[in-house]
């Protein structure tokens, strides 16, 4: 960072959603230290520069050669015999302008040490970590040990004698609605229903606006005991006054001190192992006492066993075992140590890459006192990744043969280098998995061979807010296409990589490009997407042309992994409807309870006012049936809809909203202002008064219910002032009239605006549930409405010659274009009016721009082991048990992988389907004429025993007892049926049957007709 306390917005957007200010600053102040630039060394330097420490120093004796290359990616060729650390130096520096990055070439010694708050050693020996954590130990550094073998790795964490944590987790507090407080003994504190408490047994909450038991507002920070998932008990509250009403409770986060032990203690103890793969306990067990012997190997031997040499596994296995009289290990694990032994000298890119994650999160977490660190112990391994046959294999195929992959051919063999070399993969999606997926795949080989090829596809342009995460791009890259920089990138990593850019966006319209033949030619697809509809659509295609597919995604410090292996796994599946998290419309316009519902209302109020008013008016302008097409709409929506354009197209001296000058844009914002923040209020409390009771005799403004009060327009108050500026602006724009900044003088514009007064009224109709909203909106309109829409065509149909308007597609990381400015204002004052906490400028782009909160070490980490489940497809694995899912939060050091569930399958006439089996039918076949339907039908009734009743296509029925329809070709009844022609490129076409041995049957196999 430039300087401590300053912390750039626009380049460390994402990342400040999951840290927080505060941290980033800390953060601001540590100077690191990471020892050993190999690709485990280099992928820990990348994240923790990214993330904005002070200075970052890199420490290398050594000099690079061939086998660094298979994981180091800021090694070129022209590197080997140079320093790794120096020649690293100017790639490391470009990535964060805001990070001092240097390099020592010299040894490591206690001098250099007292130097750095974070001390981060790699491919270091034992003795080196004994000596220098005690060092760090005594003199409160914070102390970090990673290392990788083959397929194997491990981490250690010492953060001193009394580390706090600040914040353990990371979450938001919680802030919840109160329904009612019981007096007694201890007090029973009940929600409002419409969101669970989530909190647990020992949380501290403070209270706040309790109305009646008002002793609990000045009260402490109470401990609570958890009840159910709506109630928790507190204190005694039985001499307290009786709750009345209302209440917010809110979460108080506690910071947490934690203990550790010096390397050379912690090494002697088991306890502190964190578990991350429950079969594997054992292993990981015994991978504590391997990688011990392994440095008592190499300090007797001067070098890492041999390449699969059954007399070094031998050896080690020995040492392990002696190991082991000492730590009286209930289960040893000792294929995992022969195993460990043979692939040791392997250096993989995407166990670096995982590692390099989780040892760059602890460097966040000793620098800033976020997130609960690892205690203390963590060990991992990926041996599934080789071949399911086990076996021992020559040591001949596993020699290094002077190449960039020798670091991975130690560990698979040159014969799967080769099947690496020539896979064709396609990209989807390469923003931050994506370039994290794509340098493994360039250090891997993936496409490097004479028949390998990936193509990448993403249909984003480079903006400032990615450069903090999406690791291949620089500030000369803003604006230009992501997928063509990241192919450049990576294939300046690996020259021999055969990569292809494209920037479409995958959906039906692109089928033309990515159609049978594309996906027919491929070994298999990773999807860097980030949203559910993008990895829904893909999955699908997938399973269409039965493709192997690897996806990730992430979310702040939490991550998760998928494989989908065709007939042996499910697949993504269908998207999860979003809708239970959607919030009710009646809340957003009456009766908003937190800073979210405003903030929705906010944004809600920029679409409708700037965007799709203009588009509409746009559409009235140039569609002579725009009128006739919102009739039919309903007379209500009618209304709205061309009510909205006559009035944007009046100019305001005959009553409308059109203006001529920027005076009359600040007079429509400051009318605006009095409308939604004092007039509207008012009428929602004339029709139901703060005293309203409900039916049952309880108060109406209660529970997540809060009441309101209007507020009175003041030209001094900033947040006042702030929304018509921004509003002034922003409809000027869409008017296409210049607009000003200058405070003084958008003031004095004020002085001379006329506020018409307001009046109740008592017909006015506020809906209370979204039912209710709906079913008004339906209704047939009464004899007012109609004479409304006839009014409102004649007035339209004079203003045809207006000009046109200018729509406002909402932008939030554009600080000069008052969005974000309308959106803060319009959104604190609402929660002003229903007394909601405010919220900041930070808080609420996240919530308003529906930012995914993203960092760099997560991104590393999912994406490691994204490649680690790629190694598992090309070797061919049959196994469900060798695949894992994974699912992580860095954060708090929690990690489940597990084995993929299975395809649930389903039954047709007594024969058991998964979602894999369809039946592929030739139409054409031998190149005769095409099938007909009667063709298709005794086909399917000879190949698979099952008579056809019915088929559909999409939502089109194509046969249902038609017996006219027998004797057409099936594309023919495709084309007459849908009236559509087939596109060229669709080559395959689905069609859902209906069997009479089971009719009733929902869950059928699909047919895939061949068009080829």
């Amino acid at each position: 960072m430039a300087e401590t306390g300053a912390i750039d917005e626009g380049f460390y957007s994402r990342q400040l959603y999951v840290l927080g200010h505060e941290a980033m600053r800390r953060m601001a102040t540590a100077e690191v230290l990471i020892a050993g630039m190999k690709g485990l060394g280099v992928e820990i330097a990348k994240n923790v520069i990214l993330s904005g420490v002070k200075s970052v120093t890199v420490q290398d004796e050594g000099q690079a050669d061939w086998s660094d290359l298979s994981s180091q990616f800021f090694l070129h060729e022209s590197d080997l015999g140079q320093n790794r650390a120096t020649s690293s130096i100017p790639q490391l520096t470009a990535l964060n302008p805001h990070v001092f990055v240097s390099a020592h070439t010299g040894p490591l010694n206690e001098d250099l040490l007292l130097n750095y708050q974070v001390v981060v050693l790699t491919d270091s020996s034992l003795d080196d970590q004994k000596r220098f954590g005690e060092f760090c130990h005594k003199h409160g550094i914070k102390f970090i040990v990673v290392d990788t073998k083959g397929l194997c790795g491990q981490l250690f964490c010492d953060f001193g004698d009394q580390f706090e944590v600040l914040d353990r987790d990371g979450e938001m507090p919680a802030s919840l609605m109160i329904d009612r407080i019981t007096k007694d003994n201890p007090g029973v504190v009940i929600c409002a229903d419409d969101q669970k408490h989530g909190l647990f047994d020992g949380t501290k909450v403070t209270f706040s606006e309790v109305q009646g038991m008002t002793e609990l507002n000045s009260m402490a920070p109470v401990e609570i005991k958890v009840c159910g998932p709506y109630s928790f008990s507190i204190c005694d509250t039985s001499s307290f006054s009786s709750h009345e009403r209302g209440g917010v409770v809110t979460e108080v986060k506690q910071p947490l001190t934690l203990n550790f032990k010096p390397l050379s203690k912690a090494l002697k103890d088991h306890q502190p192992l964190i578990l991350n793969d429950y079969g594997k306990i054992s292993r990981h067990n015994t991978l504590h006492l391997a990688f011990q012997a392994l440095h008592r190997f190499v300090k007797k031997e001067q070098r890492l066993p041999h390449p699969w040499s059954q007399s070094d596994a031998d050896l080690l296995l020995g040492i392990v075992n002696e190991l082991n009289s000492v730590a009286e290990l209930d289960e040893l694990d000792e294929a995992a140590v022969r195993i460990f032994s043979y692939t040791a000298r392997g250096d993989l890119a995407p166990m670096n890459a995982f590692f390099g994650g989780l040892a760059a999160q602890e460097v966040i977490k000793a620098s800033s006192g976020k997130f609960t660190p690892l205690q203390q112990w963590f060990y991992f391994d990926a041996l599934e990744c080789l071949p399911e046959d086990g076996g021992c294999l020559q040591e001949s195929s596993f020699l290094s043969k002077g190449t960039r992959y020798d670091a991975q051919i130690v560990v698979f063999g040159s014969e799967f280098q080769q099947k690496l070399l020539n896979q064709k993969y396609f990209m989807v999606g390469a923003g931050a998995i994506g370039c994290e997926l794509l340098k493994n795949f360039a250090l891997i080989g993936i496409g490097a061979g004479e028949k390998g090829r990936i193509t990448v596809t993403d249909m984003d342009y480079i903006e400032r807010s990615n450069l903090n995460r999406q690791f291949l791009f620089r500030s000369k890259d803003i604006g230009k296409p992501k997928s063509e920089v990241a192919a450049k990138a990576v294939a300046e990593m690996n020259p021999q990589i055969k990569i292809t850019a494209h920037q479409n966006r995958l959906d039906p319209d692109s089928e033309g490009v990515y159609d049978y033949s594309f996906f027919m030619g491929l070994d298999g697809v990773a999807a860097a997407l980030d949203n559910v509809e993008a990895r829904v659509y893909l999955d699908k295609r997938c399973v269409q042309h039965q493709k192997p597919m690897l996806e990730g995604g992430t979310l702040g410090s939490k991550g998760h992994t998928l494989v989908v292996v065709p007939h042996l796994t499910e697949s993504y599946g269908p998207g999860k409807s979003s809708s239970g998290n959607a919030i009710p419309l009646c809340t957003l316009k009456n009766f908003p309870h937190r800073i979210e519902h405003t903030l929705q209302w906010a944004r809600d109020q920029f679409e409708g006012l700037f965007k799709q008013t203009p588009e509409n008016v746009n559409l009235f302008l140039r569609d002579p049936n725009f009128i006739e097409r919102t009739l039919t709409h309903g007379d209500a929506e009618a209304l709205e809809i061309l009510g909205g354009v006559c009035i944007s197209l009046q100019e305001m001296e005959a009553g409308g909203h059109r203006p001529k000058s920027w005076e009359d844009c600040v007079g429509w914002a400051r009318r605006k202002w009095e409308t939604q923040y004092n007039n509207e209020i008012r009428q929602l409390l004339h029709c139901f008064p703060p005293g309203e009771l409900t039916s049952n005799g309880l108060p109406f403004w209660s529970g997540s219910k809060r009441c309101p009060h209007p507020l009175t327009f003041d030209p001094n108050n900033t947040t006042h002032i702030e929304y018509v500026v921004a509003a002034a602006n922003l409809y000027g724009q869409i008017y296409g009239i210049e607009g000003t900044r200058d405070c003084a003088a958008i003031k004095n514009t004020l002085e001379r605006v006329s506020v018409p007064p307001f009046s109740p009224k008592s017909s006015v109709k506020i809906h209370l549930t979204d039912k209710e909203m709906e079913e008004d909106r339906k209704k047939e309109g009464d004899d007012t409405d109609k004479a409304q829409l006839e009014e409102l065509k004649g007035k339209l149909s004079s203003l045809k010659s207006a000009a046109q308007m200018y729509p406002i597609d909402f932008e939030k990381d554009d600080d000069s274009n008052f969005h974000m400015d309308y959106i803060v204002a319009a959104s604190n004052l609402r929660a002003e009016n229903y007394d909601i906490p405010a919220a900041d400028r930070h808080q609420s782009k996240r919530i308003a721009g529906r930012i995914i909160p993203a960092i760099a070490t997560t991104t590393a980490a999912v994406a490691g082991l994204m490649c680690l489940e790629l190694f598992k497809l090309i070797q061919g694995h049959k196994k469900i048990e060798s695949y894992r899912t994974a699912y992580l939060n860095l954060a708090v050091q929690y990690f489940v992988l597990s084995q993929p569930c299975r395809p649930q399958s389903f039954t047709v006439a007594g024969k058991k389907y998964t979602l894999w089996d369809d039946f592929l039918v030739e139409g054409r076949r031998c190149n005769q004429q095409e099938m007909t339907l009667a063709d298709l039908i005794q086909h399917v009734k000879e190949t698979n025993g099952l008579t056809i009743c019915s088929i559909f296509y999409g939502t089109a029925i194509l046969y249902n007892g038609h017996k006219d329809r027998l004797k057409m070709s099936v594309s023919d009844l495709v084309k007459m049926v849908t009236k559509k022609e087939i596109p060229p490129h669709k080559k395959m076409l689905e069609l859902i049957p209906s069997f009479d041995e089971d009719e009733d049957c929902e869950t059928v196999p699909t047919i895939r007709y061949m068009l080829l």
